[in-house]
């Protein structure tokens, strides 16, 4: 308990609150040299204990109710991709191009899952898609100079790193002088009134307020989901033109809506959609949004009282603070791919843990901002990087990996039907005393949704 003490801690949660948490171990589950089961554990369980918070509050401020952390249900929930089946098909994972590569000097990751990425790591290379000419052009090269030449293109390609250069780095003496949740009160707008919702016979702590999701991939999406599942209206926007990968919308879209809204020709349409908000969150490079409208000062001053979340790879500030990035590639750079690998061969983590405990992280950073709210009011800013959670998992050192243990994921998974067919998936970690245990509405269609409140 003593992480989960610290992160509700950093949060700004009454530490006697911890007292409601309890945990059910299970040593053997995501095994890695990195402490990942215990770090897994805490992002959940904070999420989880800031929701049942915000829960007690909205019925009156009695108990808060007590929270229950099982690493079986987090282990599965941070693997939900490998467990998601749509009509019995498995979800697809990474791309053939998205892998570790030898160069001439060591290692480089590279990402190519979304055509537009695929296409620029090819052009940076000189090389046409196919795994052996990538090959080819990497291997006389040194992987600095493949990570400067992909990035300045556009592309994704991380050289790997020790523990102990990425502490010499300047983006990592940049994202280290951060908390690992950043919270901010940006104005003094009036406290928030809660309107008594019911919910039947779950506690719904979300419920009646509108989230705005502006976010791509798994960090993101894992927040807006779980607001989601605590009765959230959650709308997730995409822009037309920028195409996303059935799977991972599929394995992130409970309980939310979906539409398209190009933000550079109807802002009309968004500024309506604003003016509805109670949360924005966006997952875009930091400055992104920005000539849209969509800063943190500028969310605030045209919708007073809003919770903006924002999420980013390599944190706001920093020489890499504009670059692109992804779980795999933040592990690459941070030296965990170089503690979980062998003598010969870099590794990685058993889930894509700082994706998923940065989502989880991000969607406790609301749910406390809320609870703020309703006291002393104010707009709020929400901020998560996941190189900042990176960090955050190394410093507590690494060791062996305790064996692994085989815990049948089937308590944690759950089918229905959806639009998109038959469906079995993950069921949500977060769970507390009279707590939802599954979402409203499964996925739909991707954008298929209008772009309005309910």
């Amino acid at each position: 308990m003593t992480r989960l003490a610290s992160f509700w801690s950093g949060l700004g949660g009454e530490p006697a609150l911890v007292e409601r948490v309890s945990a059910v171990e299970r040593p053997g589950v995501l095994s890695s040299r990195l402490p990942v089961r215990e770090f897994a554990g805490a992002c959940v369980g904070v999420c989880a204990l800031a929701a049942a918070e915000l829960a007690a509050r909205r019925t009156g401020g009695g108990e808060v109710p007590a929270v229950r952390v099982d690493d079986g249900a987090v282990a599965t929930a941070f693997v939900s991709e490998r467990h998601l089946r749509t009509d019995g098909r498995a979800a697809e994972s990474f791309a053939p191009l998205s892998r570790f590569w030898h160069t001439a000097d060591g290692w480089v990751r590279t990402h190519a899952n979304y055509p537009h990425h695929r296409a620029r790591l090819l052009s940076a290379l000189g090389a046409p898609e196919d795994p052996d000419a990538v090959a080819a052009a990497l291997a006389g090269r040194s992987a600095r100079e493949v990570e400067e030449t992909v990035t300045a293109a556009g592309g994704l390609a991380v050289a790997l790193r020790t523990p102990e250069e990425w502490a010499a780095h300047e983006q990592e003496a940049a994202v280290a002088r951060l908390p690992l949740v950043e919270r901010a009160r940006l104005d003094s707008a009036p406290a928030r009134e809660f309107v008594a919702v019911d919910g039947g016979d779950r506690l719904l702590p979300a419920a009646g307020l509108r989230v705005l999701d502006l976010t791509r991939v798994i960090a993101g999406p894992v927040a807006t989901r779980t607001l989601a599942l605590l009765g959230a209206d959650v709308l997730r926007l995409d822009p037309p033109r920028l195409p996303e990968l059935p799977d991972q919308h599929t394995d992130t879209g409970f309980g939310k809506r979906s539409a398209l809204l190009d933000l550079a020709s109807d802002r009309e349409g968004f500024e309506e959609l604003l003016a509805g908000a109670d949360v924005v969150v966006t997952g875009y490079r930091p400055g992104a949004l920005d000539r849209f409208g969509l800063s943190v000062e500028a969310l605030a001053e045209r919708r007073p009282g809003v919770v903006v979340a924002q999420l980013s790879a390599w944190g706001a500030t920093g020489p890499w603070a504009g670059r692109r990035g992804f779980d795999s590639l933040v592990q690459v750079a941070t030296g965990i791919a170089r503690v979980e690998g062998g003598r010969d061969r870099p590794g990685a983590l058993p889930a894509q843990a700082l994706d998923h405990g940065t989502g989880y992280l991000l969607a406790a950073g609301v749910l406390r901002a809320l609870s703020d709210q309703a006291e002393a009011g104010g707009s709020r800013l929400v901020r998560v990087a996941l190189a900042r959670t990176a960090g955050e998992l190394t410093a507590s050192g690494s060791g062996e990996a305790v064996p692994g243990c085989e815990v049948p994921a089937t308590p944690w998974l759950a089918e229905r039907d959806s639009p998109l067919g038959r469906l079995r998936y993950a069921l949500s970690p977060v769970e507390f005393e009279g707590g939802p245990r599954d979402w409203a509405r499964p996925p739909g269609v991707w954008g298929a949704d209008a772009a309005r409140w309910l």
